[in-house]
């Protein structure tokens, strides 16, 4: 059971990894993660759980948070700290106390100093007074306000309030960082329709989209998303996908036409039935696994969030016998190792990395989500650059999974209009795929008031026989094995493909190939894969040899694999990468591919829209069909880790620097605060680079 409360007055990342840890000791509850970005504390676990024991447990790390009920209809409503109001607010409360902090300078008496610290530091003391006799005390306002009070006490004033008010401005400009870079996943909460038409009785009345249940009819006129899933059943639009697949161009709606929750209706009115509720609909699974995938955390993530929880503890002991060991051994005053002790508390906020490092996989996971590429989790971006070998499903990943007319070849001695309207005619009572695209190529060549009746032979076409002016005709259409079966030697098709022979009264007439046709964009995703330093790229297909021979061949693929089942798929996948399948990307279309998807490193699922089967199938699913975004996908992943470690090797190798100048008695307070917010704020800033891919 998955359950959402609203979860407000919390603006630490590290004091919400802290209350998740807490909230897993509850009874009841498997997991439990916090989204910042809009407020929201998603809970799992068998049976009900008390709203009371969670408030407990956020009360213990942070006592100013409050958690409520999610109010129905706006979980993905959405707050950001430091917007609005706030930022208005904040930038008057900074301005007041920098212009004290200026005074003081110019002055220089001790109460000014003390005004102008009040000023910086009064939201700070606070903070750190709730959570002074709670266990987890010493987080980053408790060690600010320490080291500041004791400067004062020391008489460092100048240096007490230059700490407060740069740690207030970095705070603030952090936050500002923080929340331009969150925008790309909250905008993802806008595809979210706010109401919904639904007709009742001769009229329709407006409700939320949470009320619309299967098969009711939806009026959605231009200008407005469509609010579940559903088809068409009159008019005719223009439809933008844009938000739920990354994918510009707008695609045509008219009646019979599938239409999928959060895209936007940008022609005209459409009488939509819908196909379930709003839970089921695409923009509520899409908006449903981004914010999962929040939650699943890598290994990274993982490490800095225990790291922390040592480290700042680890640092305040050092302080603390920095300040105890050297003056009891005389190596100088109290007062001196003191001050030295007050920086190292400074410097020991793990901000940078307790903020950037998350950011930077949350930024990858905007990033792709922009991108039509719905990532599950922080995970998959670090698997992803320990792939070697990528594995594709031919039909309708590399092709589009409908079949068309490749070619048509007629014997000797017979025109190609005689071939083409014979094969119409037989395939015209046959609804296997192959014979239906064969009907729509030559339809038009049948003349009018023609009919074929006759049968199917299993396995092997059709026998179809008809009159035309006057006269009787049987016709054949099928595979080698009919045209043996009546004794009519045939000829090799000039395309590669499924060839469809055809015969008239015993007479060979030729052959029609019809093939799945190849993705005008696999050519360059197969390119762009390579440039990115993967060369080793298989398609796995249950089509014949000769069909995957000639696609294989045509994209420049590195091997293929044909004739097999959805389980020989995992077999070929163990052999060709000799067993290491945690190596492997396999893509496929998520329905078939089940077994596949799952024993790789990194299931991709092609089409999302509209298909449980890949989102619950998948490590990723591609939104808008396109295999080029297997690219992008690397392109990302990788680009996040190098900025996630940029951040890591920064923020440790400033605070190291500065704890050993601090220790030497070279850096002051004044270099301390940079080395905490000044890092902070350049780690958040350089993760902000990976929503720009």
């Amino acid at each position: 059971m998955k359950c959402r409360f609203r979860i407000e007055n919390l603006d630490c990342p590290g004091c919400a990894a802290g209350m998740e840890d807490k909230m897993l000791d509850i009874p009841g509850v498997s997991a439990a993660w916090i989204n910042m970005d809009n407020g929201v504390l998603t809970i799992e676990g068998d049976g009900d759980i008390a709203i009371q024991a969670l408030r407990d447990a956020a009360s213990s790390v942070e006592p100013g948070a409050t958690i409520s009920p999610m109010e129905s209809g706006k979980e993905h409503g959405g707050h950001s700290h430091g917007e609005g109001d706030d930022v208005r607010r904040e930038i008057a409360f900074l301005l007041v106390a920098a212009a004290a902090f200026a005074f003081a300078l110019f002055e220089g008496g001790r109460i000014s100093w003390l005004i102008a610290y009040a000023l910086a530091a009064w939201p700070v003391l606070i903070a750190a007074g709730k959570t002074l006799f709670t266990r987890n005390f010493l987080n980053e306002f408790f060690l600010m306000s320490f080291a500041s009070l004791a400067a004062i006490a020391i008489g460092k004033f100048p240096e007490a309030a230059s700490v407060m008010l740069f740690y207030r401005s970095g705070e603030f400009l952090q936050e500002l960082a923080a929340g331009k870079s969150r925008r790309s996943i909250r905008a993802l909460a806008e595809g979210k329709p706010a109401t919904a038409r639904v007709r009742r009785g001769n009229s329709d009345e407006i409700v939320a989209p949470e009320q619309i249940r299967k098969g009711d009819i939806v009026t959605v006129r231009p200008g407005e998303k469509i609010p579940v899933d559903g088809v068409v059943i009159e008019g005719n639009s223009t439809m933008d996908a844009s938000a739920l697949t990354g994918e510009s161009m707008p695609v045509p709606a008219s009646a019979g036409s599938a239409v999928f929750g959060g895209t936007l209706n940008i022609g005209g009115t459409l009488i939509v039935e819908s196909s379930g509720t709003y839970e089921d609909s695409s923009v509520a699974r899409v908006m449903d696994m981004v914010e999962n995938a929040i939650a699943r955390k890598s290994k990274t993530e993982r490490f800095i969030t225990a790291f922390a929880r040592y480290y700042t503890p680890a640092v305040v002991g050092v302080a603390a016998l920095t300040a105890a060991v050297p003056p009891m051994m005389s190596m100088g005053s109290f007062q001196d190792w003191f001050y030295r002790a007050l920086v190292l508390l400074v410097i020991s906020c793990p901000c940078a990395l307790v903020i950037s490092v998350p950011l930077g996989y949350f930024g990858g996971i905007g990033s792709s989500s922009r991108h039509g590429i719905l990532v599950k989790g922080g995970y998959i971006l670090d698997a992803a650059r320990g792939v070697s070998r990528i594995f594709f499903d031919k039909t309708g990943t590399l092709t589009k999974g409908v079949f068309a007319v490749a070619g048509a070849n007629p014997a000797d001695g017979v025109s190609s209009g005689e071939l083409e309207r014979a094969a119409a005619i037989a395939e015209s009572i046959s609804n296997h795929p192959v014979a239906r695209s064969i009907t729509a190529a030559y339809s038009a060549l049948v003349p009018d008031g023609v009919s074929a009746s006759g049968e199917e032979e299993a396995g092997m076409g059709v026998s179809a026989s008809f009159t035309d002016e006057g006269r009787g005709t049987t016709v054949l259409a099928g595979n080698e094995k009919l045209m043996e079966a009546h004794g009519i030697a045939t000829a090799e098709p000039a395309q590669s493909g499924t060839a469809v022979h055809v015969a008239s009264d015993g007479r060979y007439l030729g052959n029609v190939v019809v093939s799945d046709m190849i993705r005008p964009d696999s050519k360059r995703a197969i390119d762009e894969i390579r440039a990115s330093g993967i060369n080793e790229i298989y398609m796995l297909t249950g089509d014949g040899k000769n069909v995957a021979e000639s696609v294989s061949s045509e994209l420049g693929l590195s091997g293929y694999r044909a004739g097999l089942l959805p389980d020989g798929k995992v077999c070929a996948i163990s052999e060709l990468s000799g067993g290491d399948l945690e190596s492997c990307l396999f893509v496929g279309d998520g329905i078939n591919d089940g077994p596949a998807l799952a024993s790789v490193g990194i299931g991709v699922a092609m089409g999302g829209l509209g298909s449980e089967i890949a989102i619950e199938a998948a490590d990723v699913v591609i939104l808008d069909d396109s295999p080029a975004r297997i690219a992008d996908l690397l392109r990302i992943s990788r680009f996040t880790r190098k900025i996630v470690w940029q951040n890591i090797v920064a923020s440790m190798g400033v605070k190291l620097a500065f704890m050993a100048l601090g220790l030497v008695g070279v850096a002051g307070l004044w270099e301390a605060i940079f080395a905490d917010v000044g890092v902070a704020v350049l780690a958040v800033l350089n993760s902000s680079r990976v929503f720009r891919i």
